[in-house]
């Protein structure tokens, strides 16, 4: 499957982006869908997994409550909205797709992974 994560951008603090995913190529339904970012200088990080109905949804602790992790099956795509951005959150965010079971943060268990898009959060 392919994936082409999109919606990253420049943004102030306090602000929000919505990021997309699009898959094509496989049955999206199949995977669960994960969100990552990397920093730069600093090791790939789990943000947000979404089940494969979309009804369990798990986040790091350090943007919980701040972002939403959703799925729209029929139109095969994942989205992140990220509201009450803060400049830590600028990375790089990759989507990525799990074929197994489970509610792994590890980018390792991963099968697939889009090209990335940026997000910078300027203070």
């Amino acid at each position: 499957v392919q994936l082409q994560a999109s919606g990253g951008g420049l943004v102030q603090a306090g602000g929000s982006l919505r990021l997309s995913c699009a898959a094509s190529g496989g049955t999206f339904s199949i995977y669960a869908m994960g969100w990552f970012r990397q920093a730069p200088g600093k090791e790939r990080e789990f943000v947000s997994r979404i089940s494969r109905s979309g009804g369990s949804t798990f986040y790091a602790d350090s943007v919980k409550g701040r972002f939403t992790i959703s799925r729209d099956n029929a139109m095969n795509a994942v989205y992140l909205q990220m509201n009450s951005l803060k400049p830590e959150d600028t990375a790089v965010y990759y989507c990525a797709a799990d074929s197994g079971m489970g509610t792994s943060r590890n980018p390792g268990r991963y099968d697939y992974w889009g090209q990335g898009t940026q997000v910078t959060v300027s203070s």
